[in-house]
């Protein structure tokens, strides 16, 4: 039907309301979430501790919620292809993405992206930041932080610093350090395992998350320094974070959800509310602390601006150290 000029004026003068359909279709839908199975797009291969944690929140999203939360890994140009695919899906709740600070790295890591991370995820929830732990091999003659600055200052550019590859959690949390101790530690990246050299000698240091460091310093086979977190981790009580000696420090691997910008609000609330249900279930929070990280409880907002807040920082490092993706 038509409406003339005429028609339309009468209408609002007698007060009537236009109605915004899809909007309300929307949001009737969103009450009712979820109807049908739900996929975490997750950037890393299976195995790896992001594929891990997104199938334990995935099971338990699943038994919260009464439909199935299924992970689907899409790995490549690291992790881009998987924030791609979720930037262009449905924005209807059943497409999330599996958040990561390898996002907010690449954002400034790759000079030509085929989305904006920021603009084009919607933050829904924090789920855990693990630590990485600051280790050398023990022939460096250092057992302190201010003593290893203290070498490195005498040796610039001579002391190798291993990662799993360039904008790695390992390699920017190097480069932090490079960056606000004022020394020079060389980047050496590796496609295979990095604890072979390490273990030699034939590279002295990383900055490696805590989980897979524990068995290397328990053993012996290598000496923490410090944990990369700002406050002492419960696993290695006896290190250190590096904040104490250089303030302001942190860098930690973390995981979160995301879903497409367009999400009805009432979709992201309800699965904000539904994940921190879970990370405040003590059963679940020590599975997760089992994982040798912290339990991540934000509001969609605290998520926002977290996300924010390392884009930028992990922005100004990736910058002063000049990388790019390989």
């Amino acid at each position: 039907m038509k409406l003339s000029r005429k028609s339309f004026l009468r209408l609002i003068g007698g007060g009537v309301a236009i109605v915004d359909w899809s909007a309300l279709i929307r949001s009737a839908h969103a009450l009712d979430y979820p109807t049908r199975p739900a996929h975490i797009i997750v950037g890393f291969p299976a195995g790896t501790s992001s594929d891990i944690t997104a199938r334990l929140i995935a099971q338990r999203l699943s038994e919260q919620l009464g439909q199935q939360f299924v992970v689907e890994n899409r790995t490549g140009a690291g992790t881009n292809v998987a924030a791609d695919s979720v930037v262009h899906a449905s924005a209807d709740g059943y497409t999330l993405l599996w958040v990561t600070q390898t996002n907010a790295i690449n954002a400034t890591l790759y000079d030509a992206l085929n989305f904006n991370f920021i603009r084009g995820i919607a933050p829904v929830a924090g789920i855990l930041r693990v630590p990485a732990v600051m280790m050398v091999n023990p022939a460096v003659p250092a057992n302190s932080v201010p003593e290893f600055i203290a070498y490195a200052k005498a040796n610039p550019g001579k002391i190798n610093m291993s990662s799993p590859g360039v904008g790695s959690i390992n390699h920017v949390a190097g480069e932090l350090f490079n960056m606000m101790a004022g020394v020079k530690l060389t980047h050496i990246p590796y496609r295979s395992s990095q604890f072979p050299d390490l273990l030699s000698g034939q590279v002295q240091i990383t900055f490696n998350p805590l989980p897979s460091s524990l068995d290397f310093i328990r053993a012996g086979k290598l000496r923490g320094l410090a944990v990369t977190s700002a406050t002492r981790s419960d696993a290695l009580p006896d290190l250190p974070p590096l904040g104490e000696f250089l303030p302001g420090y942190e860098a930690t691997a973390w995981f979160g959800i995301g879903a497409p910008k367009a999400t009805p609000a009432a979709v992201v609330d309800k699965l904000n509310k539904e994940i921190n249900a879970a990370l405040a279930n003590p059963q679940f929070k020590n599975r997760l602390i089992d994982l040798g990280g912290a339990p991540m409880p934000l509001s969609i907002a605290q998520f926002g601006d977290f996300i924010e807040s390392e884009t930028d920082k992990w922005g100004k490092v990736v910058k002063f150290s000049g990388a790019k993706a390989e």
